[in-house]
């Protein structure tokens, strides 16, 4: 399932390889018809910090590899690519991926599945240096699953302190819209798989149409730090990412 060149031995091998590259294509041009009100929506962030001075070839085929990812059957979108701004000081994250699936066994199964597996192995871990994975769940999400090419995307993770009122917090954060009119869509929610959250326990992502209505948003300081005094007492720590939802990979298509 990687995107990567091989040569081609046979009649045989070009056909498969065809194959596969025909199955990505009607899989990228299927999810991004997706529009609807999603009862409920699985989110599922990646963060990652490629290690400094690792060759280009290697961070575009650990892309490729991963954006490949988006023709298995249980992937509703899926993109990944470099982060436009990373806010967080503690944790410097160069990637990030995100993708979207209709339950929670479906992003297991796209965990489990032997491609993600031998993409993960063998274009991931060898080149970071550190790797940060949140999930939760988005619910009556609405607008387009799939987010634009060209979309801006803040993601934030909160981690709470042990006094924190956890639904206030999620209140604020739902109630961000109202004040920020250029976001298009906000996903919120509890995160469900600790293991690799580094402790942080809420996240959100706000979408904008495109980067410049993401920066008007963070001009207006003084709405900006009203609604960080809303939550600042029961927060321990943030993490903030900026990202642009790129195009999809092109497809070799060498014959």
């Amino acid at each position: 399932m990687l995107c990567l060149r091989t040569q081609v031995s046979s009649p045989f091998s070009l056909t498969l390889s065809a194959c596969k590259q025909i199955r990505q294509v009607k899989a990228l041009s299927s999810r991004s018809s997706i529009k609807m009100t999603s009862s409920q929506t699985v989110e599922h962030i990646v963060l990652f910090k490629v290690k400094e001075e690792t060759e280009e070839s290697k961070v575009s085929a650990m892309m490729n590899g991963l954006s490949s990812l988006v023709s298995l059957e249980q992937v509703v979108h899926l993109s990944v690519g470099p982060l436009l701004r990373n806010r967080s000081s503690s944790l410097t994250f160069t990637h990030m991926l995100h993708s979207r699936y209709k339950s929670k066994e479906d992003l297991e199964a796209y965990s489990a599945h032997p491609s993600h597996v031998s993409v993960v192995k063998g274009h991931v871990l060898p080149i970071i240096d550190d790797i940060m994975a949140v999930d939760w769940i988005a619910h009556d999400l609405r607008g387009d699953l799939v987010p634009p090419q060209g979309s801006a995307i803040r993601v934030s993770f909160l981690k709470l302190k042990e006094n924190a009122v956890r639904d206030e917090v999620l209140g604020v954060v739902r109630g961000i819209p109202q004040s920020f009119k250029q976001i298009s869509q906000l996903s919120c929610g509890d995160n469900f798989s600790p293991a690799r959250a580094k402790g942080f326990s809420i996240a959100s992502l706000a979408v904008f149409p495109e980067p410049s209505e993401l920066e008007a948003v963070d001009l207006n300081e003084e709405l900006v730090n009203h609604q960080k005094d809303k939550v600042r007492d029961h927060i321990e720590s943030v993490v903030v990412v900026d990202y642009v939802v790129p195009p999809p990979p092109p497809q070799s298509a060498s014959l």
